[in-house]
């Protein structure tokens, strides 16, 4: 009897009432529909937290064996007083970046700096850019797209080792471009929070040859210091993306456990919002059929 004065009373109503009855309806649909997007979103960033932590463990551990290579290429660097002037014209800008986003401000942090650097070149400067990985290509490629010398693809898909960093020094020594000024902007890893951009040298032949102390080591011919520039730039490209595989798993988990707790908290909201539009159409056709029920009194 109840349902049936409460058809009777819906039929009767004015079409404003209705259409607002159905108003609420849709909105209770809508968030609805939103919740069940968010909890599947929390889903998806929930596994990437899990898979990134797996990564960043073993990243980590490979990091402190990497390490060696670059603290023996700058070492070597320092006691021969090696050194560049920057005022030459021919400059080479590397980035050292991945292909994979989701990672907080990792890429764009270099492609910032970089962007800062530009303008204070001395006037006249003859530059170009390498990109490794596709991040910073395609934000670099925007406003220096007549200066990129070549880039890099297929970086961060796994795990970096020696003969990927052997590959890319090979092939900037390939290039032609004969700089002056060589600079490669990398992330350093600090900890699963902390990261810092930085900027390492990249000597060419000259510069390496004409070393204040070079002389202190023995056997050292023009042979032996173009082996060695190949084998130390492509140390200096293992080190750095190492360091870069680090800084970017750490700052994904952080990223992905940030978004989940982000889509937790408006999961919370939407569910209570849902829960009182809810309520306010029940109660809205309660007070409707209990209307009803005392208009046929």
């Amino acid at each position: 009897m109840a349902a049936l004065c409460g058809r009777i009373v819906l039929a009767n109503l004015p079409s404003q009432v209705q259409c607002t009855q159905t108003r609420n309806m849709a909105t209770l649909k809508h968030i609805q529909m939103r919740l069940k997007a968010v909890k599947s979103i929390q889903k998806i960033t929930k596994s990437m937290k899990m898979v990134s932590a797996a990564k960043y463990a073993r990243a980590e551990r490979e990091l402190r064996n990497a390490r060696t290579y670059g603290a023996g290429n700058q070492a070597f660097y320092e006691k021969a007083e090696i050194t560049q002037d920057e005022k030459k014209p021919n400059h080479l800008i590397i980035a050292m970046t991945s292909d994979r986003g989701l990672c907080g401000s990792v890429h764009s942090n270099i492609v910032r700096a970089i962007k800062a650097a530009v303008p204070l070149k001395p006037p006249g400067t003859n530059m170009k850019i390498i990109a490794i990985g596709d991040k910073s290509r395609s934000m670099l490629a925007r406003l220096y797209r007549n200066d990129m010398l070549m880039h890099f693809v297929d970086i961060g898909k796994r795990p970096p080792n020696f003969s990927d960093a052997a590959i890319v020094a090979l092939e900037v020594l390939k290039s032609g471009y004969e700089f002056d000024v060589g600079q490669l902007y990398h992330n350093i890893f600090k900890s699963v929070v902390t990261y810092r951009t930085i900027i390492t040298p990249i000597f060419n032949a000259d510069s390496l040859s004409q070393g204040k102390k070079l002389s202190l080591y023995d056997s050292v011919d023009e042979e032996v210091l173009r082996s060695y520039r190949e084998f130390s730039l492509a140390s200096l490209f293992f080190f750095a993306m190492k360091e870069a595989a680090c800084s970017e798993q750490s700052q994904r988990m952080t990223a992905m456990d940030s978004a989940t707790k982000n889509a937790g908290e408006m999961i919370e909201k939407l569910a209570l919002k849902y829960n009182r539009q809810r309520q306010a159409v029940i109660t809205n056709e309660l007070m409707e059929i209990i209307s009803g029920a005392a208009a046929l009194k």
